[in-house]
């Protein structure tokens, strides 16, 4: 376990540098050479790390960062959002092979700060680097990444749960790292709890309802939810999201195709977009898939 989460952790480092390099040199359009050079690695070196975190190859994945990609599979999407909305929203989508089920936590609860409320928590890795994660009896609810220069995560959720009881379980918060990322796939369920008005919980329970692999805009999930108005609003609840990719905030983007502002940064969420894209491909040239 720990050598396989320090080599994730590397891998990571290494992705969101080489995501940083790209970003500020798109318009050279860089070769793996020009990569490697970046993140002080040799060519070979790179595409290794590269197949063994998303994959694919360092080229492969540039491709899933592009305008044009994003704005493809925003239109492909216009028809299964109809289906969808049809079929109506539920509180339960497939995360891979992941079921994810969530329930609101009552007024009461959020009111007192999370009195009388045990709350574990703890740090480990995940593919995108290290996050901070918590739960209660009844399931998870919180998940954030760390990130350079950021705000203590811990003291964020102090703050969201003054009154709780909170108990640190660096183990199990290992343990609920690799459910949700297991390394080979694995059929689960995961449970969140739930802290927010009714509109944010609504969008985040129509978030559910995007698979891995695709995208979504602002407003598209407004007509979702039915407030096809709402879109401001939407973008509103999503930076309000304090569990990182269950609650996969991170699959909306502009209608031009711009992957913007994410709570736990930008190359993260390109990083995350491009490693699902790559494993949605995958999984689609396999037998029986």
């Amino acid at each position: 376990m720990p050598q396989a989460a320090d080599s994730n952790w590397r891998q990571y480092t290494t992705v969101e540098k080489a995501i940083h390099y790209l970003r500020a040199h798109a318009h050279e359009q860089p070769d793996l050479a020009d990569i490697a050079a970046a993140v002080h690695m040799s060519p070979h070196h790179l595409q290794r790390v590269f197949s063994e975190w998303a994959g694919i190859s360092p080229k492969r994945f540039l491709q899933y960062l592009t305008k044009d990609y994003a704005r493809k599979q925003l239109a492909r999407t216009i028809d299964t959002l109809s289906v969808a909305t049809d079929a109506g929203l539920s509180s339960t989508s497939r995360l891979h092979d992941l079921m994810v089920s969530c329930e609101a936590m009552s007024p009461g609860e959020i009111q007192s700060g999370g009195r009388g409320v045990i709350i574990g928590y703890g740090v480990a890795v995940s593919p995108f680097g290290d996050a901070l994660i918590a739960w209660t009896a009844r399931g998870v609810c919180h998940l954030a990444f760390y990130q350079q220069n950021s705000p203590a995560l811990l003291s964020e959720l102090q703050e969201l749960w003054p009154h709780a009881c909170l108990e640190q379980q660096d183990m199990k918060a290992g343990a609920w790292l690799e459910r949700i990322f297991p390394r080979s796939p694995t059929r689960g369920t995961v449970h969140l709890v739930l802290r927010g008005t009714n509109f944010q919980i609504k969008v985040w329970e129509a978030l559910l309802n995007v698979a891995s692999g695709e995208l979504r805009s602002y407003s598209q999930i407004a007509a979702m939810i039915g407030s096809p108005r709402a879109a401001r609003a939407v973008g509103s609840a999503l930076a309000a999201n304090t569990i990182g990719y269950l609650i996969p905030c991170h699959r909306v983007i502009r209608e031009s195709g711009d992957i913007n502002h994410y709570r736990w940064g930008t190359p993260r969420k390109q990083a995350m977009l491009a490693w699902e894209a790559a494993h949605q491909a995958d999984s689609q040239t396999k037998p029986g898939c």
